[in-house]
This record gives C-alpha cells, structure tokens and sequence, in this order.
C-alpha cells in the first residue's frame, strides 16, 4: 500500500523479503520538531496536573485499536521489517497488549507517594516522603528490529507518567512507525501531548538534545549510543540506553535437550535473528554435547525460511541489506579462522527472496571468532563444547556486552546460582528471549549493553524525577538544635548525641544523654 503523500519529501518504505515498495512517510524538518516540543510543553503541564485516573481512561482507545487492528498491524510489521506474521503477532503485538494493560492497572501503584519511615529516632519529627515528578518532554528513538514492541511500551509508561512523547522511529520501518502513530492517536490524548517525528538517525538525536527534549530513551548500537550519550553530556540531559547482546545460553549436563535445543533455534533464529536478547553464543557441556547437538541439527535442517507473511514460514529475512552484510562477514571470519557450518536451513522455495540468509549452526568456534565476541544480530549461532559449567561462566562473560544470559538445566537451584555469576542484565532460567514481553520484568543490560532501565516498577521510575519531601512535624518547635547561635555547650550537647547512640561503653553513653538534654530545650525557645 503506497500511502498517499508528496513522494520527494519522504522516506520510501520497501519490503525487504520482495523489494516492493510498501509506503512512503513524509519527512520532517528540525524547525517541525522546534514547533512540536513548544506545543507539548504547554500539552504537558495540563497533562502532569490530571488525575491517574483520567490518564488511564484516556489510553484506553490504545488498547481498543491494539486489539481491533492486530492483523493489520501484523501484516504491517512483516512486510516492513521481514519478520514473519507469526514472529510480530508473538513477540510485538501480544507483549504490547500486555504491557498497557499492566501499566494502566499499576500506574497509580506506581505513582503512590511512598514514605521513607524514621532512619533515626533523634530525627523522628523528620517526616520524609518521596514523590515522582514527571520529566516533562521525553523523547524516544526506537530500532527497526522490533519497531512497534520497542517504542510501544515506552511510550505508554512515559503517558501515563504524565510526560509528553516525542516519537522518532528508525528510518528502515516507517510504516510501522506510522501504525504506531495511528495506535497512539487512538487515546484520548490533549493535542500536541504525543508526536511522531520522521528525522534520519544522527539528526535526529542532535535535534532531540540541542532543542529542549528533558529525557531521551535511545535503543541501538553501542557506537550510535556512545555518540548520543556523549552529546546528552554537553546539556546534561538524562538517556537511557540499550545498545544491544552477545548472549550466551549455557547448556548444564543435566539439562532437558529437547527442550534446550528447541529453545536454541526459536531464540537464535526469531526475527532472523535480529534480536538484541537473541541467542548468539552456545557453551554446551562435554557429556551431554553429542545429543544436544544431533537435535539441534534436526531442528535447524527442518526450518522453513520464506517470506514472513506466509504463516508457514518459520523465519523471514533480514532487515536491511547493511546488516545481512555484516552476517556475511562474520560468519566469512569464522570460516576462515576454522569454524564449520554444522547445521544450514534448507533454501527457500521462493527463489527470489531479497535480503535471505539460512539459519547456521557454527562448531570448531572460538573467541577469536567475531561470532563469540561481537554482536552478529543475525541467523548464527556458535556452539561450543565445554568442559565444566565453570569455563561455560568464563566464556559467557567474556564479551564487553552483557544484555541477557540463560541456563539449561532441570536443576533450577543451580542454574539460578549458574545464572548469577553471567553478567548480564536479565538471566532466564530454561528460556531465552522472552524476557522483554514480560511487562512487569526490567529490562537492560551491563557493559557496553547500555545504561538505566525501561519496564516494570523500575522502568517506570525512569519516565519520573524521584522528589523528597521533608515536613518537621514537632509541635511547638522554634529550631532545630543545631542552628545559630553556637557555643560549646551546643557542641557537647551534639557530641553526647554521638556517645549516647553509639559508645561500647555504657558510662560514656549515659554521660552523653545528660549532655544531650541540657541541649534540648532550645528547641522550643527563641535566642
């Protein structure tokens, strides 16, 4: 469907799995975003002044488009990333649905006041409380591997919040920006509150942070991420950032293979393997190696790679012909320093599938490989024979990102003690990928992987200022007892403060009460 708009001012939208053009999506200028951020500022302030209740009931034509637009928003995202139908139904548009129904139910959980309780009984008329302040205007620039799922969420929680939304989505999938943008438009939401920005990448995080943007959640590369966290430092605007994975799936001698090596080829071949979280890196235990591995094979022989709006398809292309370059080259790196292609996808019966890489299982790997230590974001994996779940855990952290990890094993003790020593952001335990559909589960990574949160409790607390508040709640009171005038019964009185709370010795901490209460009453008098 091409869409109706001047075709020399926009981005030409194209399907990756047949070349067809899809689409166009008009261009915007810095002076467009200058003007939008003006009017969601003042869209703002009202918004931040409305009740939780009124936030979440105007979101609620969100969730009803989601749920009446699903097949359109699946075709939408197959033909304009690659990913088969089933791929964006699953992992995109179920999680979305969940994720609004969670933060609506737990916004104003969320939001609650919380007190601090009393840190010290000597300061216990100091009655603290934390509120959360919204950041004012976020701005937020999503990927094109999941290019609804991502920015969906986020979008949501930074609403709900009581934040204005900027949305800038990757240049590659525009029609599904531009879904997402329709979704969005379906709430009851004051004009000018949300708005969707076409800018290409490196201008739009200049713009983003050079014209007033309070807040920016940034998902991409670690180079592009650098850069963006470098020019938030010139204003010191906050970013989160989640820059992508090398994650590691370690299989333990007492793991259940079938069911590892299923979890294997959904996680390291879904979405083409365009998956931050996606499986990369396999440390398969010496014993159990042989058997996991004759399984793995089958499954991988048996994948069906077509064009993703075929619903038999079992995995699509890539997204863009930049990143099936980069596959190329490290798997052509491999090759060359002694891997082997032990498993290949068969071709696809469609001939002139664009953008088409087979689903490959590398052994003989090793950390010399490009395929074990950097992000391939592609249909590979390399598996790897160990010898002990100790050198499983050295090798799974060597890598400078750490975004997920998991561990295979029946087990669930041990592989949640396993799971604790991979430094990672998210470990799952018999499952791999999952974790960024569970709406209430943080996500994030260490290393190089990025920086904050989103998702969950803490996610949510991303998208607010923590505000303290601190009311003297003592009657009567004309000081506290450490202000002006001084003098040296003053700071005896505070040094017996310290003896009385503190000393081992029973003695000194009487001594210092009696010093303490001389000090007392000028609490309550004027000096």
């Amino acid at each position: 469907m091409v869409n109706n708009v001047n075709k020399e001012n926009s981005t030409v939208c194209v399907n990756p799995a047949t070349g067809e053009t899809i689409g166009h999506s008009v261009l915007n200028s810095v002076e467009q975003l200058k003007e939008a951020v003006v009017k969601a500022r003042k869209a703002q302030e009202a918004w931040a002044k409305t009740g939780i209740k009124k936030r979440v009931k105007a979101l609620q034509g969100i969730l009803n488009y989601l749920v009446e637009n699903t097949d359109l928003l699946a075709e939408t995202i197959s033909q304009d990333n690659g990913k088969t139908r089933v791929d964006a139904l699953a992992t995109e548009i179920v999680p979305a649905a969940m994720s609004i129904r969670y933060y609506m139910k737990n916004a104003k959980r969320f939001l609650k006041p919380r007190n601090t309780g009393c840190g010290n009984i000597m300061l216990a008329n100091k009655r603290s409380k934390i509120v959360r302040v919204p950041f004012g205007i976020i701005g937020i620039i999503s990927p094109w591997n999941y290019p609804f799922g991502i920015p969906f969420s986020e979008v949501i929680m930074a609403l709900l919040a009581g934040n204005a939304v900027i949305l800038k989505t990757a240049s590659d999938t525009q029609m599904v920006g531009r879904q997402l943008e329709a979704c969005i438009q379906a709430g009851d939401l004051p004009e000018g509150l949300f708005r969707f920005i076409n800018l290409p990448g490196q201008e739009a995080g200049k713009a983003f942070l050079e014209n007033g943007i309070d807040k920016v959640f940034f998902t991409g590369s670690v180079k592009a991420g650098k850069w963006i966290m470098a020019k938030a430092a010139e204003t010191l605007t906050p970013v989160v950032l989640e820059l992508g994975g090398n994650d590691a799936m370690l299989v333990c001698p007492d793991a259940d293979l079938y069911r590892a090596a299923s979890g294997a080829v959904w996680g390291g071949f879904s979405n083409a393997g365009q998956s931050c979280a996606g499986v990369e890196r396999v440390y398969v235990h010496a014993s159990i190696y042989d058997e996991f591995m004759a399984l793995l094979k089958q499954k991988v022989e048996n994948l069906r790679v077509g064009n993703g709006m075929n619903l038999n398809s079992d995995m699509g292309v890539m997204t863009t012909s930049s990143q099936l370059e980069t596959v190329k080259a490290h798997v052509a790196d491999a090759l060359e320093k002694g891997a082997v292609i032990f498993a290949q996808s068969p071709a696809p019966s469609d001939g002139n599938l664009k953008n088409y890489h087979p689903a490959i299982v590398l052994t003989n790997v090793n950390h010399s490989m490009r395929v074990m230590t950097e992000e391939t974001f592609g249909p590979v994996l390399g598996v790897q024979k160990v010898e002990s779940m100790e050198e499983a855990i050295q090798l799974a952290n060597d890598s400078i990102l750490g975004l997920t990890g998991s561990v295979w094993s029946k087990n669930h003790k041990k592989a949640i003690a396993l799971g604790k020593q991979i430094r990672a952001g998210a470990i799952t335990i018999n499952d791999h990928l999952m974790s960024h559909g569970l709406a209430e589960t943080p996500w994030g990574g260490f290393k190089e992987s990025g920086i904050g949160r989103t998702h969950g409790r803490i996610g949510f607390d991303e998208m607010t200022h923590p505000q303290v508040i601190v009311n003297d709640t003592l009657p009567f009171a004309k000081q506290d007892l450490w202000w002006h005038p001084y003098n040296e019964t003053l700071y005896q009185g505070l040094k017996g403060l310290i003896g009385f709370l503190y000393h081992r010795k029973l003695g000194v901490r009487l001594s210092g009460l009696g010093k303490l209460l001389r000090i007392v009453p000028r609490l309550f008098r004027k000096e």
